[in-house]
């Protein structure tokens, strides 16, 4: 049977050079079997290096993991530090200049993903100059596309006012459940039609049980260490390696140590208000009370 998961290491991480200054390295695309929504790739940029204007037939959502960077774009122009994240609209003219004097990196999610035949779904357009350099501030109406996280915001016990306020969207507030918190980024509240990005954190005693999902998720670790298990295969998943399960991929995980793990999520396409997830547990149970009443 056909792999329906992948596992990319941060050891193994090979940027491959695609402009002036800009690199790629691409964890899912056309080369990974089942992978059709997603598109995932963590991408550097150099100082003084910029990538020219362009616009996308797919949606995309980038996360600043380190370094900082200016997005232009038709409403205006953003400095992405780390923590920032954003959304660009399919459709919407966008272009990366790096002025600072150290790389930027951040992760980058597409959805549907590009394909390689139609010039990877990009086409370059032209952007109006660009005006001055706004911070990204979720509590201004001009940033409404952006948005910023860190590992505070995901603490159960110091959450308040101003650590709500940290997104364009109105699902702000903490998910929290057996030892697991999450927090969404980019959903439909921000504009988002065809993915989701979110910040998960799991606890020591922090466990999902066996399930699947109709869409597919990759996961990048920014904190910690987790036990995945994706189709019956275990995973140590420590901080830079990334994994993405398909549509029908039966995972769960465990917090690996004495702290918290946190990782970035995404999901595409967007889940449907029912029936996302499919508990292994579930249907084991039904499985048996059936073979009981035929016993009976």
């Amino acid at each position: 049977m056909t792999s329906r998961h992948v596992v990319r290491r941060a050891s193994e991480a090979a940027f491959t050079a695609v402009s002036g200054g800009f690199s790629r390295w691409s964890i899912v695309d056309e080369s990974v079997p089942g992978a059709v929504h997603t598109g995932f790739a963590v991408c550097e940029l150099a100082p003084g290096a910029s990538v020219p204007s362009r616009v996308n037939w797919f949606e995309e959502s980038v996360f600043l993991l380190s370094g900082s960077a200016v997005m232009d774009t038709p409403g205006g122009s953003y400095r992405l530090g780390p923590g920032d994240y954003g959304l660009v609209n399919t459709g919407v003219p966008y272009a990366w200049r790096n002025p600072g004097d150290e790389s930027a990196r951040w992760a980058q999610m597409q959805a549907p993903q590009p394909r390689g035949r139609l010039d990877g779904d990009t086409l370059p357009v032209a952007l109006a100059a660009p005006g001055p350099v706004l911070p990204v501030d979720p509590r201004d109406p001009r940033t409404q596309s952006f948005g910023h996280i860190s590992p505070r915001h995901m603490d159960p016990g110091k959450q308040s006012q101003d650590l709500l306020a940290v997104s364009a969207s109105m699902r702000t507030a903490l998910l929290v459940y057996s030892g697991i918190t999450v927090k969404m980024m980019v959903d439909s509240d921000l504009g988002a039609d065809l993915s989701t990005m979110f910040m998960v954190q799991y606890q020591p005693d922090g466990v999902a049980g066996a399930h699947d999902h109709p869409f597919e998720e990759t996961y990048l670790i920014l904190e910690g260490a987790t036990d995945a298990t994706f189709d019956g295969a275990t995973y140590r998943l420590e901080v830079g390696d990334v994994a993405w399960a398909g549509v029908g991929c039966v995972h769960g995980f465990a917090n690996a140590g004495d702290g918290p793990v946190r990782w970035l999520e995404t999901q595409a396409p967007q889940p449907p208000p029912r029936h996302s997830y499919r508990f292994a547990r579930d249907w084991t149970y039904l499985r048996d009370v059936l073979h009981e009443e035929e016993s009976a």
